[in-house]
């Protein structure tokens, strides 16, 4: 039984270390881009989770090892609802940033910002400057 549950310790680790370590990168155009993709790299991670841990689960029901099955399942449905959670969050930070930048003004701090229109390297982008 300590055997079994060395493996799946190990196997486990296997497949969750890769998704814990893997650095996310950030070449976004603002602090709200760098914020979403790190919310997609996130649920990116999860997703990759839970799908390794119902593996693990599957291979323990193959294996008639219920340690295996209950921990693989256990994984991989509160992986899934860490998922949902990033995705319906994900969703709620895109429609802030399309709302933030279908105004054409806003102020802060008292200061007028007017909302320009700029296009690089065939790419268009939107910037606030001082008004």
């Amino acid at each position: 039984m300590r055997s079994k549950m060395i493996s799946a310790g190990l196997l486990a680790a296997t497949m969750i270390a890769p998704c814990v370590v893997m650095p996310a990168t950030a070449g976004a155009q603002s602090w709200l881009n760098n914020q979403i993709h790190h919310r997609q790299q996130t649920k990116n991670t999860w997703r990759n989770v839970a799908i390794g841990a119902g593996a693990l689960g599957v291979y323990g029901l193959l294996r008639h090892d219920p340690t295996l099955a209950i921990v693989g399942g256990a994984g991989a449905l509160y992986s899934l609802s860490r998922y949902e959670h990033d995705r319906h969050s994900q969703s709620q930070m895109q429609r802030a940033r399309a709302a933030y930048f279908s105004r054409p003004y806003f102020y802060r701090n008292g200061v007028r910002y007017h909302r320009r229109t700029v296009h690089r390297n065939g790419q268009t982008y939107y910037q606030f400057v001082r008004g």
